[in-house]
C-alpha cells in the first residue's frame, strides 16, 4: 500500500503537508492511504480525476486528520462529466479514469474561517464514507455538475457553514444516509440555485443545526434549517426524507424542514417528495412548505413545534397522513408545546389519520421566543378544495378548527373534542366567510362552551354530527 508518507508527508500537525500529498495525487497512484498523524495543508488538495485516473484516499482506520489551514475546500475531487446518468451519456474515460472518487475513514478539519472539508465538481459517482468533517465552513459543497453521490457513515459536525451544501448543481441520482450531521450553524443539508432530481436522504440523525452553539453576534437574523430545500432559483424535485431523526432547538424564523417553491400557478418548481417515518421536533415551525407542490408528509411523529408543528402556505397537491402532531412527555406538560397545523392560500390538499394534541393552548413560557399566536390546532385560511377527514383534534382551545374563508373543504369522520376539566374550547369548529360547496358530516364535537359550529356563512352540515354536551 502506497502511503502519503512515502512522498514526504510529515503528518506531525507542524510541517506544511500540502506540496507532498498533491504530489502523491497527481502521481496515479490509485489507493493513497494516510497513516495515523495530524497533515497540516495550506491549500487545496486537487484531485484531478481526468489526469490522475481512479483515485482512493483513504485514512487508517480514521486516525490521520487532515487540517485545512488555507482557504477553500481541503480536498476537491474535479471530473469532467458533462452528461447524465444514461449510460449512453458518458465518454468512455470518464469510466477508465473518473468512476467512483472515494474518501474514506479521514478526520478533516479547519483553521481558517473559509475553509471546506471535500468539494465536489464534474464527479460521477464520488463516494464520501466513514469521514469525520468538523470546525470547517462547509463539511461536504458540491457545485457545478455532479452524478450519484454517496455520502453515508459520516459524521459532520460543528461547522460555521453547511452540514452538506448542495450550491448551483446540477445533480441527480444521490443519497445521503447513514450519517450525523448536527450543530452546523447555517444548516444540515442545504440546497440553493440548483437542478436536482433523485435526492433521497435516510437514516440519519440531523440536528441543532443553527446558531446557538455557535453564539455569531447578530448571526440569527437568516433562517437555518436541517434540511432546507430552497428552489426559488432552479427545480428541487424527486426525493425522499425518511426514517430519519431531524430536531433542533428553537432558532428565529428556522424550520427542520424547510421547502421553498416558486409561486406559479403551473409549477412551483419543489415537489414530488415524500417525508415519511422521521421524528421531527423542537424548532420555530418543524415543517414549512412555501408554494410547494406535491409532497406527501406521512407515518412522523412531528412535536413541540414553536410556531407551527406544520405550516403550509401557497402550495398544492398536499397530503399529510397518519401522522402523530404532539409533545414530549417527559419534560413535563408546563414546558412543552403542540402548536399545530395551518394551511394558508393552498389548494388540492388532503388530511386524513392524523392525530393533533394540544399540551400548551395558547401559551408560550420559552423566554426568547415570541408569544404564540394561534386561534386552533387546525386553522385552514384562504384555501379550496381541502379534504380534512379520520382525525382526532384533541384538547385545543380557543376553538379546535379554525376556517376562514375557504371553499369547497370537506370535514368529516373527525373527533374534536376538549377533554379537560372545566372545558377551554369555546367553539370546536369556527367558520368564518364564505364556504362554497362545503361539507361537515359524521363528526363528534364538543364539549364546548357555546355553540359545537359557529359560523358566519354556514357551510352544510349533514345530520349524523354527534354533539357533546359540557360536562358538569
Amino acid at each position: 500500500m502506497t502511503t502519503v508518507a512515502d512522498f514526504g508527508a510529515a503528518g506531525d500537525g507542524t510541517t506544511d503537508d500540502s506540496d507532498a500529498i498533491q504530489h502523491a495525487v497527481d502521481e496515479s497512484i490509485g489507493e493513497l492511504s494516510f497513516p495515523r498523524g495530524v497533515y497540516r495543508i495550506t491549500k487545496t488538495i486537487v484531485v484531478d480525476l481526468q489526469k490522475a485516473g481512479l483515485t482512493a484516499l483513504i485514512g487508517q482506520g480514521g486516525t490521520a486528520t487532515i487540517v485545512m489551514e488555507g482557504s477553500g475546500p481541503a480536498i476537491l475531487l474535479k471530473g469532467t462529466h458533462t452528461g447524465s446518468a444514461d449510460p449512453n451519456s458518458y465518454q468512455p474515460s470518464v469510466w477508465s479514469n473518473e468512476r467512483m472518487p472515494i474518501v474514506s475513514d479521514l478526520e478533516i478539519t479547519g483553521r481558517n474561517p473559509e475553509a471546506d472539508g471535500i468539494q465536489i465538481i464534474g464527479a460521477t459517482q464520488p463516494t464520501i464514507t466513514r469521514v469525520l468533517l468538523r470546525q470547517l465552513r462547509h463539511g461536504i459543497h458540491i457545485s457545478g455538475r455532479a452524478r450519484n453521490v454517496l455520502v453515508s457513515h459520516c459524521h459532520i459536525y460543528h461547522n460555521l457553514g453547511i452540514g452538506v451544501f448542495l450550491d448551483g448543481v446540477n445533480l441527480h441520482q444521490t443519497i445521503i444516509s447513514g450519517s450525523h450531521i448536527s450543530y452546523c450553524r447555517l444548516g444540515g443539508i442545504r440546497i440553493e440555485r440548483s437542478e436536482i432530481r433523485n435526492l433521497q436522504i435516510t437514516g440519519n440523525d440531523i440536528e441543532y443545526n443553527n446558531n446557538r452553539a455557535h453564539k455569531v453576534p447578530d448571526a440569527d437574523a437568516e433562517p437555518t434549517a436541517e434540511i432546507y430545500l430552497d428552489a426559488s432559483t432552479g427545480s428541487i424535485r424527486e426525493g425522499t426524507i425518511c426514517s430519519n431523526t431531524i430536531q433542533a432547538t428553537y432558532s428565529p424564523n428556522g424550520s427542520n424542514i424547510r421547502l421553498i417553491g416558486q409561486g406559479t400557478d403551473s409549477n412551483q418548481k419543489v415537489g414530488m417528495w415524500t417525508i415519511s417515518g422521521n421524528l421531527i421536533g423542537s424548532q420555530w415551525n418543524n415543517i414549512h412548505l412555501t408554494a410547494a407542490q406535491g409532497v406527501t408528509i406521512t407515518g412522523n411523529y412531528i412535536y413541540s413545534g414553536h410556531n407551527r408543528n406544520l405550516l403550509v402556505e401557497s402550495s398544492v397537491q398536499i397530503i399529510v397522513g397518519d401522522n402523530c402532531f404532539g409533545h414530549n412527555a417527559d419534560y413535563g406538560v408546563e414546558r412543552e408545546l403542540c402548536t399545530g397545523v395551518t394551511f394558508r392560500n393552498s389548494r388540492d390538499c388532503i388530511l386524513n389519520g392524523n392525530l393533533l394534541q394540544d399540551c400548551q393552548t395558547g401559551q408560550h413560557i420559552f423566554p426568547d421566543t415570541p408569544e404564540l399566536q394561534r386561534e386552533a390546532l387546525l386553522e385552514v385560511f384562504n384555501c379550496s378544495n381541502m379534504t380534512i377527514s379520520n382525525c382526532q383534534i384533541l384538547d385545543s382551545a380557543p376553538y379546535g378548527i379554525r376556517i376562514a374563508d375557504s371553499t369547497d373543504v370537506l370535514l368529516s369522520a373527525c373527533v374534536v373534542t376538549d377533554r379537560r376539566v372545566p372545558a377551554l374550547q369555546q367553539n370546536a369548529i369556527l367558520w368564518t366567510g364564505p364556504s362554497g360547496d362545503s361539507l361537515i358530516s359524521a363528526c363528534r364535537l364538543g364539549p364546548c362552551l357555546s355553540d359545537v359550529i359557529r359560523a358566519e356563512h354556514a357551510p352544510q352540515v349533514h345530520s349524523s354530527i354527534l354533539k357533546t354536551p359540557i360536562r358538569p
